[in-house]
This record gives C-alpha cells, structure tokens and sequence, in this order.
C-alpha cells in the first residue's frame, strides 16, 4: 500500500479500520465521522491500541486516575458496555489523533450508548471540547404501543481545539420555518437555519438513494455535517464507512475522502455507488482485487 498523502486521491480500504488507521499521519483530517455499530449486546472484536504515546502526548485522553475512575465506574456498571467500549475507545483515540486543530469528531450513536458516550467523551478529551449533542428525529416503521415509540439517533460532537474549529453555519443548507407567516417574506424564502434537533426521514426504501445496505444513512444528514465543518479541498474520514454515503457526500461537496471497512457487502456497495457518481477513487486492501458485483 502506498503511503498516504494529501495529494493522493480519494481512498477506499478494506480491513481492520484500527491497523488501517494506524498508518495515516496525525493531524490529516478535518472532519471524522464515526456510525459504528450500535450496541445491541452483541460482542464485539476486542484489540488494543498504541496510539496514547505518553502523558503529553498528542491525544489529549487518559488525563490520569480522573478519567481512570471515571471509565472504571462506566466499566464496572454494564457488562455489555465493558464489551462494546473495549472495542470502540481505541478507535475513537485514534480519530482524535488524526483530527486537524481546526477540526471536529461527529460519533453518531443510539438511545442505549448516547448517555455513557458522553461521559466517557468529555473525561477522554475534556469537557470543553464538547460542541453540540445532535438529535436526528424521524418518523418511520413501526410504532411501539407500549411505550413512547424510539424514533432518534443521536450525534455527539466534539472539536480538537475549542478555540480554533471550523464551523460555517452559511454553508448549510436551510430548513423551512415551522410558521412562515411569523417571519418576513425574505425570512421565509430563505429558510432557518437548523438547530441541534434535525428532523429528516430514513432513506426511503424506494427512494434514488437507496443502495441496499441495512444500516444506510441519508445523504442530507450527512451533507449538512460536511457543509458546516469542512471546506472544500478538506480531507474527510470515515472509518465505519458502510454504504459510503460520507465518501459520496463529500465528493459532490468537493471534499476530498478515505473511506474504511471490513465487508466485502461494504465494498461492492461503495465501489457501485462511487462509479455511478463518476468518483475518482484509489481502493486499497482486499478491496483493490474485487470488482463491483464480485
């Protein structure tokens, strides 16, 4: 594999996102979207990590026996979040080394994990890199009649530098007002612009963005994170990268990306996704020998 550069092309690799990760520079990416896998009791693959150098080392997580006591407690509470976070807090340490100082983290998660992310967040990389708890509400499938019906997503997001982020709430395309006729015609024609409760739709199942892959992502909620925290020309990463809606996004926004997962599902859907958009792409990995459809 050929080192990567700021020059390269997109990239797609397929493997491990931790080993893969491992060997991109600190510092090369705007914006870090992470939707890993919810936690659903399942277990997930356990591996550690190097990446925490030392004490005064780049990444600004383990600040001593504070967050040590903290994670112990997390730990100690729930078994199956022992599991799910042994797995994903390396993963999260190494986002936080490849974020540029102008740059900002987007971990998007469930109801189960938003509450202990959050706490385990704010003692890893301090509370005051925390900017916005984002809720995705949407209104589809099937309703529960026992209790209130779970119809959200959760989005945390934090900034490497809380004096220093990038963050272009122009960019962002608008949302109509809820009551027009409050506001002046000029107001009304342009639109508000969105708070930390988004309300979209899923991806249709009949709809043109539909790729077939299960946990799919709409390419608006995406394309509002790429609008208000990257430019044009940024690297964005994405190291859960599924249908590969970051990568398609940021490409029509003309963002550069890196794109990782381990499926070859992942792989045909993205490779089929990126040449109907006619995207320049290098594939990397297990990925390079698999055409789309194979």
């Amino acid at each position: 594999m050929t080192a990567w550069t700021p020059d390269c092309p997109n990239r797609v690799m397929q493997g491990d996102n931790l080993e893969l990760i491992a060997g991109l520079p600190d510092g090369a990416f705007t914006l870090v979207y992470l939707d890993p896998p919810f936690n659903t009791g399942r277990s997930q693959t356990r591996q550690t990590t190097t990446s925490v150098r030392s004490a005064e080392g780049s990444v600004r997580g383990f600040k001593g026996q504070n967050y040590e006591r903290i994670r112990g407690d997390l730990m100690s509470y729930d078994d199956h979040f022992e599991d799910y976070w042994s797995f994903l807090e390396p993963r999260l340490m190494e986002a936080w080394r490849l974020l540029a100082d102008d740059g900002t983290l987007y971990l998007h998660l469930d109801y189960r994990e938003a509450h202990y992310a959050k706490v385990m967040l704010d003692a890893l990389f301090g509370r005051e890199c925390f900017l916005n708890e984002i809720i995705w509400a949407y209104d589809y499938g099937a309703k529960s009649k026992s209790r209130w019906p779970t119809k959200h997503d959760t989005i945390l997001v934090y900034v490497k530098n809380p004096d220093a982020y990038h963050f272009d709430s122009e960019a962002v395309d608008r949302e109509p007002y809820m009551a027009p006729g409050l506001v002046t015609r000029e107001k009304a024609e342009r639109g508000k612009l969105p708070t930390d409760v988004w309300w979209h739709t899923i991806v249709s199942p009949t709809g043109y963005e539909k790729t077939g892959y299960p946990t799919q992502k709409p390419e608006g909620i995406l394309r509002r994170i790429v609008q208000a925290s990257s430019r044009p020309g940024d690297w964005v990463i994405d190291f859960f990268a599924g249908s590969g809606t970051t990568g398609a996004v940021a490409a029509a926004l003309g963002r550069k990306f890196v794109l990782v997962d381990r499926s070859d599902e992942s792989m045909a859907v993205i490779r089929a996704r990126l040449e109907k958009a006619s995207v320049e792409v290098e594939f990397v990995g297990e990925a390079v020998a698999k055409p789309a459809g194979a």
